[in-house]
């Protein structure tokens, strides 16, 4: 049982459509591995009956005996993030407004992993409406991290990432608006992709024409298991218009190996000294260069010349305007309002002030932005920045305060960093960086130009195998 859930996800699949395991034995070493773990983390959350469960892991065994295979997830146990719906599962969204919603349709990401074979066990817990980079809500209360249960899991995918750290799931989904792929990948020693805008449809919904910064995205221990799961995400959905037609999303299957000989890199630090980072982490992330540079890689410090607090402003305009437009009428209810916590209150007044020249202006910034970056990209292969400005912060704590005597002015201030390729709509992947000198896991952004996202695994995965970061794994598993 325990070697089961130590097998890659590459090696899942393969051990599975093989023979050399059943989807019911994968079945029960997750759950008995749930079961051991779960308790102590709360990553999990509203489950399936188990013995549904089960009775799918043998269907799935039965499809096999017949020489059928649904595809590369076939029998995986998988927990969608508890924002998008899955049909026929509660889908509260951190919210006790929702705590009893049983959603009727999966989103479409989600209808591509059950098409593939997934069975699902449960969600993976998510902050409220996915608002703050820590996962904690008031339906079923506060994940832990992974390496240290006193500290946060970041969010706000933070459940899926945890749960994939201490082998509770082969891979997990997860979405980003603002590094909620990549704080909690960070914050736990694992991989998290925020893929390019179309990439992976995320919908469908009545916001498609406007959701630009939100995408969705695989987590997993290891590049090639993200490509797996990005191959079944992927792809154009006729429902979703602004996904791309062209892509083929088994391209993700392709091998990952690449000389990255030459390839430049432009190190983006603290932006100049712009963004307040905690002790420890700039130096942390600064020493995983020399793993670049032991690939062939030319690594070089920049700073791109814009005003990063324009951008910043235009930002939190964009954002209130989303979801404001989205969740406004939790607000005008006022037995609703009262069950929101003060954060998305905070978006959606900010979001309902704004005229539409205030949101057309915030438009053009973020197009700056986007050009000052593709002229970079000119010059360099990709960029590369902390994944987040702290390591892992108490868990009481609802959100970082304060970052090296600099007080934080938004709940989400302390997260600046992650906007930088969520404004420009460009992928980034947040890869392993080590540990600080607390011994809490910090990561790195890999961040490539527009649509590029199967160059960015490329990169990764050599990074991966050069830094042997992602080899220490939770004192949990030991």
């Amino acid at each position: 049982m325990s070697s089961i859930i130590e097998l890659t996800a590459t090696e899942l699949s393969q051990a599975i459509h093989t023979r050399e395991v059943s989807c019911v034995d994968v079945m029960d070493a997750y759950l008995t591995q749930i079961d051991r773990l779960n308790p102590t983390v709360n990553a999990l959350v509203g489950f399936a009956d188990r013995e549904e469960v089960k009775k799918l892991a043998q269907a799935r065994d039965k499809q096999l005996d017949q020489h059928e295979s649904m595809g590369p997830l076939h029998g995986f146990p998988q927990a969608p993030k508890d924002l998008a719906p899955v049909a026929g599962m509660v889908t509260t969204n951190g919210s006790p407004i929702f705590k009893d919603q049983i959603t009727q349709v999966d989103s479409a990401a989600n209808a591509r992993v059950r098409g593939a074979g997934a069975i699902f066990v449960a969600r993976s817990n998510s902050p409220e409406f996915g608002l703050g980079g820590h996962t904690y809500n008031n339906v079923y209360g506060t994940t832990l991290n992974a390496f240290n249960q006193s500290v946060s899991a970041g969010g706000s995918s933070g459940g899926a990432a945890v749960a994939v750290a201490l082998n509770m799931l082969p891979v997990a989904d997860g979405s980003d608006m603002m590094g909620s792929l990549r704080t909690p990948a960070g914050f736990n020693n694992i991989f998290g992709f925020r893929t390019s805008v179309g990439c992976v449809p995320a919908g469908p919904g009545d916001e498609v024409f406007f959701q630009q910064f939100g995408v969705v995205g695989p987590m997993a221990r290891n590049v090639p298991d993200l490509a797996l799961l990005l191959s079944v995400q992927a792809g154009f959905h006729a429902s979703v218009p602004l996904t791309r037609r062209q892509d083929n999303p088994e391209q993700f299957l392709q091998p990952l190996e690449q000389d990255m000989t030459g390839k430049r890199i432009g190190w983006l630090g603290n932006l100049g000294g712009h963004l307040q980072t905690e002790a420890g982490l700039l130096e942390t992330c600064q020493s995983a260069l020399q793993h670049f540079d032991s690939i062939g890689c030319k690594v070089e410090a920049i700073t791109p010349r814009f005003d990063f607090e324009q951008l910043w402003r235009a930002w939190i305009t964009l954002r209130g305007f989303t979801f404001s437009g989205a969740q406004a009428s939790l607000y005008q209810s006022p037995e609703k309002r009262l069950l929101l916590k003060p954060e998305a209150i905070w978006e959606i007044e900010s979001g309902l002030k704004l005229t539409a020249n205030e949101v057309y202006e915030a438009a053009k910034v973020r197009t700056a932005w986007y050009q000052t970056l593709s002229r970079l990209f000119e010059t360099y292969d990709f960029l590369v920045m902390p994944t987040a400005q702290v390591f892992p912060f108490p868990a009481e704590q609802h959100w970082p305060a304060e970052i090296a005597g600099t007080k934080m002015d938004t709940y989400h201030r302390w997260m600046q960093g992650v906007i930088m390729a969520t404004a420009a709509g460009l992928p980034a992947l947040s890869a392993p960086a080590g540990f600080g000198p607390k011994g809490l896991p910090a990561g790195i952004q890999i961040i490539g130009p527009a649509q590029s996202d199967f160059e960015v695994l490329k990169m990764a995965h050599a990074y991966d195998l050069a830094s042997g970061y992602s080899k220490t794994r939770s004192p949990l598993l030991t």
